[in-house]
């Protein structure tokens, strides 16, 4: 038997010896286990949640402002909307890999809030804005503030939390995003009712959320910690204890003991650009998000095309969004008890596309409306599922920074297509916008099973000692998810 199997077999054997200085020697106890991931839950998911669930609403708010007056105030004439759309991405995609490699430097218990207060800070500025100009400048700043975000929490939740772990707790913040499109909705019926000081209704969903915002995140910087390593509430023998679990689960690919030792390279980045799973799920993710951004960014628009006006079509965007809150969680839970990523993603775009394909076909309005839970069911589990699918498939630390920034950066990039798949001139059909998000659909559907049968055949290789050779160099510790023993998650 290969020694790095055995390694494996055996892994409550590992580090028996102490290396630490702390006296402690590890040996696997599933209890303590337990008790430490309790505590990590309790400590960090419930911020990562708020503040998604704020970025979300920060960033798509301008829908729900768009059908109350946003646009005749600004005289938002002919595509002026969808560029205020898109600009916020062009600053989003720029930023997200030097974040990330910004996130363990600064740490991320500290990094992720301070980004938070900054969008924070322009989301309520975006409610005093009189002119196209100042619509524009506020949505590319609010792109560059939250640009980070993303990606910088699938990389913090990584630090804390073994491989098949993850994607519940993916799932967990994840689903902040469709429920922000429930939550957003019905906060902005009863902000648009507001005329005070001058500021009449729309402004009024920028101001009041915005400013929450801000007092979240700051309440968050004094709570989470930067690495399981400086958990202050954690005792010293279970911080070192989930250290060396973590490094236990990378099977080989981890650089050190400990996250904190890892130093930023360039061979690093080279390991993550280079690595297939990045490239193909990068362009999958693009393809993901098209119908998601368009969804989240036209759903009150889709409504009002079916007839519904102002704040029914608002009120009607919260059960679809609530249904994929709750398909998200139940999609991520299933992903970490059967291990497998690529399938539920499969089976979640075919749920999407039936969706589509209710939009274009029916013509009551009815099917129609019934056709966005479908949408909204089927492809926002895709997003967290993707993203955890490639941060179990990358290490160590740096070569997973890079290659989630890098997929962050890339999928994206799709916004600037879905900011354009709704036009006004096609209300109220929209028979473009759809026929554009079911085509992203199937080709995204060809990449993930074509990933899958890649990543089956790579195990397979690495299981009968083809990739053994790359032992024999005396160099184990550099080669991260190039290891042997190191399994892509299917």
């Amino acid at each position: 038997m290969d020694p790095n199997e055995e390694k494996l077999d055996h892994a409550e054997e590992i580090d028996e010896k102490d290396t630490s200085g702390t006296g402690y020697t590890h040996v696997e106890d599933p209890v303590l286990e337990k008790k430490i991931v309790r505590h990590l839950d309790r400590r960090i998911l419930p911020w990562i949640f708020i503040l998604w669930l704020l970025a979300f609403i920060d960033r798509s708010n301008i829908g729900n402002a768009k059908i109350d007056g946003l646009i005749d105030d600004l005289n938002l004439t002919g595509n002026k909307y969808n560029v205020s759309l898109t600009v916020f991405y062009i600053l989003y995609v720029l930023i997200d890999i030097p974040s990330n490699w910004l996130l363990k430097v600064v740490g991320g218990g500290k990094y992720l809030p301070m980004l938070a207060v900054a969008w924070g800070i322009v989301g309520t500025c975006m409610g005093a804005v009189k002119s196209y100009g100042g619509l524009i400048a506020c949505r590319l700043l609010l792109g560059a503030c939250e640009g980070g975000m993303f990606g910088g929490i699938i990389l913090y939740l990584s630090m804390f939390y073994k491989r098949h772990q993850l994607m519940f707790r993916l799932g967990v913040f994840y689903c902040a995003a469709p429920l922000s499109g429930a939550f957003g909705g019905l906060l902005a019926t009863g902000l648009a009712e507001i005329r005070y000081g001058g500021y009449n209704r729309w402004p009024w969903i920028f101001f009041v959320e915005g400013s929450i915002t801000i007092v979240v995140a700051i309440v968050a910087f004094f709570f989470l910690p930067d690495t399981p390593g400086k958990a202050k509430f954690l005792s010293e023998e279970e911080q070192w204890y989930i250290v060396h679990v973590l490094r236990a689960d990378l099977q080989g690919a981890a650089q050190s003991d400990r996250i904190d030792d890892e130093k930023f390279s360039w061979s690093a980045v080279r390991m993550a650009l280079l690595n297939i799973n990045t490239i193909v799920m990068s362009i999958n993710f693009f393809l993901i998000l098209v119908p998601i951004y368009s969804f989240s960014l036209f759903l009150p628009s889709i409504i009002s095309g079916l007839g519904y006006h102002r704040i029914t079509a608002q009120l009607f965007t919260v059960p679809p969004n609530f249904l994929a809150f709750l398909v998200v969680l139940m999609a991520s839970w299933i992903s970490d008890r059967i291990k497998m990523r690529g399938p539920l993603i499969a089976t979640g775009l075919l749920v999407a596309a039936i969706g589509y394909i209710m939009q274009l076909a029916a013509k009551s309005p009815g099917v129609r409306y019934a056709g966005t839970f479908f949408v909204a069911s089927g492809v926002f589990p895709c997003s967290p599922l993707i993203l955890a699918w490639l941060s179990n498939n990358l290490a160590p630390h740096y070569v997973k920074a890079t290659g989630l920034g890098f997929i962050v950066a890339v999928g994206n990039c799709g916004a600037f297509v879905a900011t354009f798949t709704y036009l006004s001139e096609d209300a109220p059909l929209y028979i473009t916008g759809h026929a554009i998000n079911i085509g992203a659909i199937g080709i995204s559907l060809i990449l993930t099973l074509g990933n899958i049968l890649y990543i089956r055949w790579e195990n397979s290789a690495r299981a009968s000692g083809k990739r053994d050779a790359r032992l024999q160099h005396g160099r184990e510790n550099e080669l991260g998810y190039r290891h042997p023993a190191f399994r892509y998650t299917l």
